[in-house]
C-alpha cells in the first residue's frame, strides 16, 4: 500500500450514496492518476462491491464484525470484503467501536487473507494497544475534532507527533494515519511533518461543492511536502 495515503471516508451521507458515490470515487481516481498519489477510498456498505468493480483505486471497507460466514444478518464478514475487490477495511471507527479482543482477531485474519488493516483509535495509550496487534495503518482521531473547522495538526500536534513515537518504539512496520477536522493541502503537510504517513478525512471531500478541487489541493499538500 503506497504511502503517504489519503483516505476518504465516505460514511452513509447522501451526497455519498449509489451514483453519487461512483462519481466521487471517479473524481479520486481521476486526481489519484493525475497526481500519482495514493487517493483511496471508504465507500458506503451497501456500495462496495458495486464501486469496487468499476475504479481502479484502492477500496476499503468502512467496518467488518469479528465473524465468518454463516448467520449473522445484517453482518459484514472479511470474506464478503475480499469477494468485493476491496483493498482491505477500517476498524474501529470511532462510530462504530470494537473491543480489543475482537480488533486483535479482525488485524489477525485480515493478515490471512492479504487485507489491509486500519485501525481507528482516539487517542495514544490506544494507539500504542492497537500497534501491538500489528495492523498495516493505525489511525489516530481525537473524536472531539471529528467535523469541525479544525484540524488535528493545528488544535493537537502532538497526539499526531506522541503517536508516531510511542507506535515507532513497538514496531516499524505500522504506519500511522491522522485524521479529525483535515480540510486542505496544508493540513495534509503538516500531518506528514509531523511523522504521519497520511490522512484520514470525511466530509472535507464529501460535503464539498467542489471535491475535484479539494482533492487536487490535498493531493498537493503530498507533492508539495
Amino acid at each position: 500500500m503506497k504511502t503517504p495515503i489519503i483516505l476518504i471516508n465516505f460514511k452513509i451521507y447522501d451526497e455519498t450514496s449509489g451514483e453519487k458515490g461512483l462519481e466521487l470515487s471517479r473524481v479520486c481516481q481521476k486526481v489519484s492518476e493525475k497526481s500519482g498519489v495514493n487517493i483511496s477510498i471508504a465507500p458506503q456498505m451497501v456500495d462496495l462491491s458495486y464501486i469496487s468493480e468499476k475504479v481502479s483505486i484502492p477500496v476499503f471497507s468502512q467496518h467488518v464484525d469479528n465473524l465468518k460466514p454463516g448467520s449473522g444478518t445484517g453482518k459484514t464478514t472479511l470474506e464478503s470484503i475480499k469477494k468485493s475487490k476491496a483493498s482491505g477495511t477500517l476498524i474501529n471507527h470511532s462510530e462504530n467501536r470494537m473491543k480489543l479482543a475482537d480488533i486483535e482477531s479482525i488485524v489477525d485474519r485480515c493478515k490471512e487473507m492479504d487485507l489491509v488493516s486500519v485501525v481507528c483509535t482516539n487517542n495514544i495509550s490506544v494507539s500504542k494497544a492497537a500497534a501491538m496487534f500489528d495492523p498495516t495503518f493505525v489511525a489516530v482521531e481525537p473524536p472531539e475534532l471529528i467535523g469541525g473547522e479544525i484540524s488535528v495538526t493545528d488544535a493537537d500536534p502532538d497526539i499526531v507527533k506522541n503517536t508516531v513515537k510511542q507506535i515507532r518504539d513497538i514496531s516499524s512496520r505500522v504506519k500511522v494515519l491522522c485524521g479529525a477536522g483535515i480540510k486542505n493541502g496544508e493540513d495534509v503537510k503538516k500531518a506528514i511533518e509531523l511523522g504521519a504517513e497520511g490522512v484520514l478525512l470525511a466530509s472535507g471531500v464529501t460535503k464539498a461543492k467542489n471535491p475535484l478541487e479539494i482533492l487536487e489541493d490535498l493531493a498537493n499538500g503530498v507533492i508539495n511536502e
